[in-house]
């Protein structure tokens, strides 16, 4: 390890990053790679990078985001991302190394928390997390495939939409169903929308997170590789949102997967059916963009929102989710 240096990751160093990855998971993720590391460098303020160097070649790097209220957590949290090893450098403590550099930057800017995720059949992962004094987190990580969701048949309803009336068929044939997402308006999340999102969580969660949603508007709106977060209206005024992201190799994945974030809903509407419209548009886009699954975490508090998100079809994932306080 006197070997190594250490150092934040430069934007030459992509080329690096991309060939030791595709040697880690078999195929070439560039555009992931391109996108954060671009963002990572134009906001170090919000990321924490680190490149492990042995005779000036890169052999090992990491990239861990902050968040200020991640997931309702209150303070900052770190996510670690992503962590590569060189293929031919692994198993001669790189990924310890690396780790414990980032740790170092943490202590520095007084952030305390690290989370990940891992398949728990990741055995090689699981073992080098548990060995690095990570632990099972509080929560679970939700999950479910893009299929449409499940809606009750009603009777006959006609609703207006672009002037006209329509009618939805149910299943049955016989009977009709207007689906949610037909029910209320929703279009893109726009970057004008910041204040009223911001408004609807401040009535939900009593607390003014506005630099939270500043830091996931950018998320959303510049460093996911496909804009699909979305907000309810009626009559022009923002009832309802979901904030969710597209991601190609987050954690490590191979498949197309996406990410819920937030989803808010003005405590005036609840009951209304927004939240389940929303996520049925969202679930609807991700279908069409071929994205096979969505997943979320959910605090052990947060029963409503559980039971919510289980009426929708979300079950618990293979997945794991680990925290490190960083004493």
């Amino acid at each position: 390890m006197s070997q190594l240096t250490f150092r934040s990751l430069h934007p030459d160093d992509l080329d690096a990053v991309c060939d030791i990855d595709s040697r880690i998971v078999g195929r070439s993720r560039r555009g992931f790679y391109e996108k954060r590391l671009t963002v990572a460098t134009a906001s170090p303020e919000t990321f924490i990078t680190s490149a492990a160097l042995r005779n000036d070649r890169l052999c090992g790097f990491a990239f861990v985001r902050l968040q200020e209220g991640e997931y309702g957590q209150a303070g900052r949290l770190a996510i670690l991302d992503v962590i590569g090893v060189d293929p031919e450098s692994q198993g001669k403590g790189i990924g310890s190394a690396v780790l414990t550099a980032i740790e170092q930057r943490m202590r520095k800017q007084q952030v305390k928390q690290l989370r990940t995720e891992v398949d728990w059949n990741d055995h090689g992962m699981t073992r080098f997390f548990s060995t690095s004094g990570f632990s099972l987190a509080a929560g679970r990580i939700l999950e479910r495939d893009t299929s449409p969701l499940a809606e009750p048949v009603a009777e006959m309803t006609s609703v207006r939409m672009d002037g006209q009336w329509r009618v939805h068929s149910g299943p049955g044939g016989n009977d009709y169903d207007t689906l949610s997402r037909d029910r209320v308006l929703t279009r893109s999340l726009q970057e004008a929308d910041l204040n009223d999102v911001v408004r609807i969580d401040r009535k939900l969660t009593g607390r003014d997170r506005g630099d939270y949603y500043q830091t996931k508007f950018r998320e959303m709106l510049v460093e996911s590789g496909i804009r699909v977060s979305l907000v309810a209206e009626r009559d022009g005024i923002i009832t309802g949102f979901v904030m969710a992201r597209v991601d190609y190799g987050e954690f490590g994945r191979a498949s197309q997967t996406a990410t819920l974030d937030t989803i808010g809903v003005h405590p005036a509407e609840k009951g209304s059916g927004i939240g389940r419209a929303l996520l049925s548009q969202l679930l609807n886009n991700l279908a069409t963009l071929q994205v096979e699954a969505l997943r979320t975490q959910v605090a052990w508090e947060e029963y409503e929102l559980r039971r919510f998100l289980q009426r929708c079809g979300f079950n618990p994932s293979q997945r794991l989710l680990l925290g490190k306080t960083i004493t």
